[in-house]
């Protein structure tokens, strides 16, 4: 079986890696890795790969940024060639970015099957691009792999047929299982973050709706001054955020803001952290495996199971409600959390027995 897995940004790399490990162990799998180059930051992304185990790209598409619509195109006009040629049997795409939706539909118009990692999460809000790349993706693939029990939900109202369906647990908590001992192992104070408290507030922002809009940015950035007079904070600034910052000329005051970490360093200092305040996805999740309370500064979740098994609250974007929780927090009266069923360490297991036909471990339709 000849097997393509396309990546494109680094949250694609944290669930990669369980997949491609656990398709080394099948008997007659041929994996080609493609890394389309949407996001690519030469000393981000190599360390990315070295700390998760993930080879070398088989072919780098380089696509770089762009508008949706550019990036989107350019990547299916990239892509196209190297699927006639290589003929897959199935390609294997990740979550909810551009290079996600743009292989389903190269793919789909050519005939070739495939199989969605991370399906059926919804936000139900159609401003957000990755809603759109999700819905998209979702009607276009054939094998559908989902986390958690409102994902299968979401596609079977949607019309997609129960069998397309196969509930295997999530594959981001696979590669925090793996790596988070050697997490817990990284010094801290590290030399970019100098100095760290015993407790601090962990914060990571990059959503166009928070970091492009100066007053909403603005309004972000007091919120959490207001919080370092509590706790400190600390701030690894993805560079879309670092820049719009600087273009907006706001102050950051004593905020820790630092450059992006490699996996293992950031899983390190989300593992200490006393909260965790974001607006990312996958960061919701790994919150709540970890036990770490989260408040996340969106007014809607694609991962509500986050919310109603786990330690996530929704403060959208109202100040207030940020200081109320955070009190909360302090006062130790944080929410508490269970972890969802199958986020255990095993869905890439799950999802390699499915692509084989070998289940040693049945999934959940």
């Amino acid at each position: 079986m000849n097997i393509f897995h396309i990546v494109g940004a680094r949250p694609n790399f944290m669930k990669v890696a369980p997949v491609l490990n656990a398709l080394r162990e099948r008997e007659n799998v041929v994996q080609t890795l493609v890394h389309t180059g949407q996001h690519y930051d030469v000393n981000m992304s190599d360390v990315f790969f070295q700390q998760l185990g993930i080879p070398a790209p088989d072919v780098n598409l380089a696509v770089g940024s762009g508008s949706h619509a550019k990036q989107t195109a350019e990547i299916m006009i990239r892509l196209e060639p190297v699927v006639l040629e290589r003929q897959p049997d199935i390609v294997l795409v990740y979550g909810d970015v551009n290079s996600t939706v743009a292989t389903a539909l190269v793919c789909a118009k050519l005939g070739v099957k495939i199989g969605h990692v991370e399906a059926g999460l919804r936000s139900f809000d159609r401003t957000m691009p990755e809603e759109i790349n999700r819905l998209v993706t979702d009607q276009l693939a054939d094998l559908l792999f989902t986390p958690s029990e409102d994902g299968d939900e979401n596609l079977r109202r949607e019309g997609i047929p129960a069998e397309k369906i196969f509930r295997v647990g999530n594959v981001m908590i696979d590669s925090l299982v793996r790596l988070l001992p050697a997490a817990q192992k990284t010094l801290v104070p590290t030399t970019r973050t100098e100095g760290l408290p015993e407790r601090y507030a962990l914060v990571t922002l990059h959503r166009p709706a928070n970091v492009d809009d100066s007053v909403r940015l603005k309004g972000i950035l007091e919120s959490l001054l207001e919080v370092n007079r509590d706790l400190a904070v600390v701030f690894p600034a993805h560079p879309r955020t670092r820049k719009r910052i600087e273009e907006f000329g706001l102050d950051r005051g004593q905020l820790r803001v630092v450059d992006p970490l490699p996996y293992v360093e950031f899983l390190g200092l989300q593992s200490r952290a006393t909260v965790v305040i974001t607006d990312s996805g996958g960061i919701q999740e790994e919150s709540t495996y970890l036990g770490i309370p989260c408040l996340t500064v969106r007014e809607n979740t694609e991962r509500p199971v986050t919310v109603s098994m786990g330690t996530n609250v929704l403060v959208g974007r109202d100040p207030e409600k940020l200081r109320r929780e955070l009190s909360r927090v302090l006062a130790g009266k944080a929410k508490q959390g269970t972890v969802p069923p199958l986020w255990d360490g095993h869905a890439g297991e799950r999802i390699a027995d499915i692509m084989v036909g070998q289940p040693r471990m049945k999934a959940v339709i």
